[in-house]
């Protein structure tokens, strides 16, 4: 890199996609077509906003978040004993992105994390038995005259993966997070609204009556983006076709990136790769295959011995983490790349650090993801991050079990999802001009 990255890691904890909020709803079609605005939870625009916060102190509370959700996503993988299990794979405060949407009729303003990382969309309803504190007023299924109780025998109930069933044949779900943190309640068909009046009926959610643990008081629940059946990815797909995607701003903190959905989703044009999306136990889960990285010319491969579907990508977590036996040939390339003074992390949190130069810069060749059928190069301000004052560190970090793409490693792809044709498409794509 050059002095180029000291300009950009000023304002990097800007550009980490811990949390978004969608707010603004700009373009809809009658064929499914919404984009959305989106805003970082560390900028000005977001309700997350702490000011009194500095940028190191971001940074490293987005790195700390990665790792609390690696470990809470394999704690789930590892217990799942259903593809369409409602134990979410997630720690809720690793999946961060905020999404605005209205449910009910008439509408009501909810704000929940929008996450790739979990199936079932729920908010935070009346009567609350026991609620974390939010702050947007709670959900009342009293106040709307589209609300409806989903029966156990219901194939939305057997979605859920619950068998609970109340006193009026109404269906119970029940989501416990990797870290404790749960949400109970009753399971019902709503009319989703997205910002700009498109509105979708019957959409199955949870209105949670018991929810407790590490959610944010911006936030009122989960938005399920995930590739399970009660996703509403899945429960849209006749009106979006099994298709969303994202573009994340790099350049400008001010910058809006984009979240779109069904025919605005479509990821075409020049320079477009895709790689196939792997079916595996949970389906929630978005599995690619990995087959190796390179530093320059070098590539270091991936064992593939396992199979394929060896990696997760997930817009929830900031890092990479790569096996550790890809972890060590890429760190042996970088150092015979690399030139300056290294130094150990501080915090003991990355294994491959140093000082930045006295331009405010330090030197890396490109490093380069091998998907099957698809080749990316990582943002280069995004491989070296400086993590302290003048303290610049690698963002992969080795890993002994789950493989993660984390979102740091997306940015400036437009990255479609297409749940119908199972492949990811990655372009690269300038996300903070309008697309």
């Amino acid at each position: 890199m050059t002095s180029y990255h000291k300009s950009m890691s000023a304002f990097l904890c800007s550009l980490l996609l811990s949390s978004i909020c969608l707010t603004s709803l700009v373009e809809s079609s009658n064929t499914g077509g919404i984009t959305v605005d989106l805003f970082h939870r560390d900028s000005r625009h977001s309700p997350s906003y702490d000011p009194s916060n500095t940028r190191f102190q971001r940074l490293r509370s987005a790195f700390d978040r990665a790792f609390s959700r690696k470990s809470s996503l394999m704690a789930s993988r590892s217990t799942s004993t259903s593809t369409d299990s409602v134990d979410a794979p997630i720690s809720p405060a690793g999946g961060e992105y905020l999404m605005k949407i209205k449910i009910g009729t008439p509408p009501v303003e909810q704000l929940g994390i929008a996450d790739t990382g979990s199936d079932l969309t729920w908010t935070q309803c009346k009567p609350c038995t026991h609620c974390y504190k939010q702050t947007l007023p709670l959900f009342d299924p009293s106040r709307t005259s589209s609300y409806r109780p989903v029966s156990c025998e219901s194939e939305q109930c057997a979605a859920s993966g619950t068998a609970s069933c109340d006193g009026n044949n109404s269906c119970q779900y029940q989501v416990s997070y990797g870290d404790r943190s749960y949400s109970f309640g009753e399971l019902a068909v709503e009319t989703l609204t997205f910002d700009g009046g498109v509105s979708f009926p019957k959409v199955a959610f949870g209105c949670g009556h018991d929810n407790e643990g590490t959610f944010g008081q911006t936030g009122s629940g989960i938005v399920g983006l995930g590739g399970g059946s009660i996703s509403i990815i899945n429960q849209l797909q006749s009106s979006i076709g099994g298709k969303f995607s994202y573009c994340l701003a790099l350049l400008n903190s001010n910058a809006t990136s984009k979240i779109s959905f069904g025919s605005s989703a479509v990821v075409a044009g020049p320079n477009v790769v895709s790689t196939p999306l792997v079916r595996k136990s949970p389906d929630t889960f978005y599995y690619l295959t990995l087959e190796g990285v390179s530093v320059g010319t070098e590539r270091v491969d991936y064992n593939t011995a396992a199979g394929e579907g060896n990696i997760i990508i997930d817009s929830g977590t900031t890092l990479t983490f790569v096996p550790s036996e890809l972890y060590d040939g890429v760190e042996s390339a970088l150092e015979k790349a690399m030139t300056g003074n290294r130094v150990e992390d501080p915090r003991g949190m990355f294994k491959m650090c140093y000082e930045m130069g006295g331009d405010g810069g330090i030197s890396s060749p490109p490093v380069t993801a091998h998907f099957k059928g698809a080749d990316l190069v990582l943002p280069e301000e995004s491989i070296f991050v400086e993590v302290e004052q003048g303290i610049s560190c690698l963002t992969l970090v080795a890993s002994q079990d789950l493989a993660i793409f984390g979102n740091l490693h997306q940015m400036n792809y437009h990255i479609g999802y297409d749940l119908v044709k199972r492949e990811v498409s990655f372009q690269p794509t300038d996300c903070s001009k309008p697309q």
